[in-house]
C-alpha cells in the first residue's frame, strides 16, 4: 500500500478511529490494532510475504530472550550471531541471490571458463532491508546490555512491522523505539496536528517536487544514447532533489504519520544539501541508516581507534557495504565506493591542508560531487554511469533538451519552492511558515501547499524509490 495512493486515504482515517476508540482500554489492545493494521498494509503488496516477516520478528523476539538471561560469554555471542546469520541469509537470499549467481558467472567468463549456475525467479519483500535491519538492532542493543528484552512478543512484534516506518524506514533503534510500544497512549490534538503539518510538507515534497521531477529523470536516463552532456547535468541536477523529495518526503510522511499515534521517531533528514563536508553530509543524510552502519558496522569495525590506514579501511568498507545494502548492482556498490572515497580524500585534505574554503564554496563543491556519485546510483548500469559521466565532461552539446515545456517548468518550480522553504529553515527558523505563531499565516501556508499538491501534484501510482531497497 502505497502513502500516495487511494487505498491508504481509506485505510488510515479507519486504522486512527479504531485506535482511538476500541484501542484506548489499555496498550495491549492498542498494539493489537496496530500490528493487525500493520500486516494488512504490508499485505497489499504481497501477502505471501507476510510470513517472513512474522519468522524474522519471532526469532529475534526469542533470541532477544535467550540472550539477555545466558550468563555464559561463548553462548551470548552464539546467540547473537544467530540472530546476525539468520537475517543477513534471509536477506542475502531474497535480495542478492541474482546477483552473486549472475556476478560469479561473469568472472569466471571473463576468464574464457564457462560456469552455469541454476538462476531462481526471487521476488524481492518490499522493505526486508529495513525491517531486518530494525529487528536485528533489539538483539544488539541487548547483547551490549543496552536494553532489556520485552516480555509480551505482541510490542515487539507492532514494533518491528509498525506501518508508518517499515517499508522505508526511518530505522528505529530498538531502544528508542520499542518502549513506546509497553505504555497506552492518550490522545494530543496538538500532537496530532503537528503530525498531519509534517505529512503536508511530506506530499509536497513527494507529489510536487520528486514526481514531477522523475518524469524528465527517467526521460534523460532512460536514453542513454540520445542526449548531450547538458541535457544530462540538468537530468542529474534534477535526480539529485528528485530522490532528495522523494525519499526525504517518505521519512516526513511517516513521522508524522507516527504521531498521529502518539509515537515519536527519530528524524531522518536535516537538509543535507546545505553541508560544507561530506561527514556533515552523512550526519544530515538517511540519518537513521548511516548511524545504524556507525554504531552496528564502522565502530565494531574499529571505527578511527589505531592508524589512520585501519581508520581509512574501516570506512571505505563501511560505505561499500552501504552502497551494496542499497541495490543488487553494481551501480549502488561505485556509489558507495566513491562516497567513501570522498570521505577519505576530505579527511586527508584536512589533515595535510589548513586553507578553508569559503562556505558557498564547499556547499557548491559537495554537493556537485554528490551529484557524480548520483549518476552511479540512478544509472540502469555502471557502462550506462560511465557513458553519461563522460559525456557531461566530452560533449555538453550546443543546448538543453528540454522536451515538454510545461513538465520542465514545473520541474523547475518545483525545486525552486523547495529550495525557499529549505533555506527559510536551514537560515531562518523563526519565520518558517508552517509553524509560524501566527495562526492565520499557518492555515494560509497548509491551503497554499495542499492547492500546490492538488494543482501540481503527479497522482500515477508512483512508487517511493526506497521501496526498492
Amino acid at each position: 500500500m502505497l502513502f500516495n495512493s487511494l487505498d491508504f486515504a481509506i485505510f488510515l482515517p479507519i486504522v486512527f478511529g479504531l485506535f482511538w476508540t476500541v484501542g484506548r482500554y489499555s496498550a495491549k489492545v492498542q498494539n493489537w490494532i496496530l500490528l493487525i493494521a500493520s500486516y494488512i498494509f504490508y499485505g497489499f503488496w504481497d501477502w505471501r510475504f507476510l510470513s517472513l516477516l512474522a519468522f524474522s520478528s519471532a526469532f529475534d523476539y526469542f533470541v532477544g530472550a535467550a540472550l539477555y538471561k545466558q550468563q555464559d560469554n561463548r553462548k551470548r555471542k552464539m546467540l547473537f550471531w544467530s540472530s546476525v546469520a539468520v537475517n543477513l541469509t534471509l536477506l542475502g537470499f531474497f535480495k542478492y541471490y541474482n546477483f552473486f549467481a549472475e556476478s560469479f558467472v561473469n568472472a569466471f567468463s571473463f576468464f574464457g571458463q564457462q560456469v552455469s549456475l541454476g538462476s531462481l525467479q526471487v521476488l524481492l519483500p518490499v522493505g526486508i532491508s529495513f525491517y531486518t535491519f530494525q529487528s536485528m538492532s533489539y538483539a544488539f542493543d541487548i547483547y551490549r546490555r543496552e536494553l532489556e528484552p520485552v516480555k509480551d512478543i505482541v510490542p515487539f512484534m507492532t514494533f518491528v512491522a509498525f506501518f508508518p516506518h517499515m517499508v522505508a524506514g526511518p530505522i528505529q533503534r530498538a531502544s528508542f523505539f520499542l518502549p513506546q510500544f509497553l505504555t497506552q497512549k492518550k490522545f494530543s490534538y496538538e500532537l496530532a496536528a503537528k503530525g498531519l503539518k509534517i505529512m503536508l510538507f511530506g506530499f509536497f515534497m513527494k507529489v510536487v517536487v520528486a514526481d514531477r521531477l522523475a518524469l524528465y529523470v527517467d526521460a534523460v536516463y532512460g536514453n542513454v544514447d540520445m542526449h548531450t552532456g547538458w541535457s544530462y547535468m540538468v537530468a542529474t541536477l534534477f535526480f539529485a532533489f528528485q530522490i532528495y523529495g522523494d525519499f526525504a518526503g517518505y521519512s516526513l510522511i511517516a513521522i508524522g504519520c507516527a504521531l498521529l499515534f502518539g509515537f515519536y521517531m527519530s528524524p531522518n533528514f536535516n537538509r543535507p544539501y546545505f553541508s560544507g563536508s561530506f561527514r556533515v553530509f552523512w550526519s544530515r543524510w538517511h540519518i537513521s541508516l548511516s548511524t545504524w552502519f556507525k554504531d552496528y558496522l564502522y565502530i565494531p569495525l574499529g571505527g578511527n581507534k589505531g592508524t589512520k590506514a585501519r581508520t581509512y579501511a574501516n570506512l571505505f568498507a563501511t560505505f561499500l557495504i552501504s552502497g551494496l545494502w542499497h541495490g543488487a548492482n553494481w551501480t549502488f556498490v561505485v556509489w558507495g565506493a566513491l562516497h567513501g572515497a570522498y570521505q577519505i580524500i576530505e579527511r586527508t585534505v584536512n589533515n595535510t591542508v589548513k586553507i578553508k574554503l569559503p562556505k558557498a564554496v564547499s556547499i557548491v563543491l559537495v554537493f556537485a560531487l554528490t551529484c557524480i556519485a548520483w549518476v552511479f546510483f540512478r544509472a540502469a548500469t555502471v557502462q550506462d554511469a560511465f557513458q553519461i559521466v563522460g559525456t557531461m565532461f566530452t560533449n555538453l552539446g550546443e543546448s538543453v533538451h528540454i522536451g515538454d515545456i510545461g513538465i520542465f517548468a514545473f520541474s523547475v518550480t518545483g525545486i525552486l519552492m523547495l529550495l525557499l522553504i529549505e533555506i527559510s529553515m536551514e537560515y531562518y527558523p523563526n519565520v518558517t511558515l508552517l509553524n509560524h505563531r501566527q495562526a492565520p499565516v499557518r492555515y494560509a501556508t497548509m491551503v497554499v501547499m495542499l492547492a500546490w499538491i492538488i494543482t501540481l501534484g503527479v497522482f500515477d501510482g508512483s512508487q517511493f524509490i526506497y521501496f526498492q531497497f
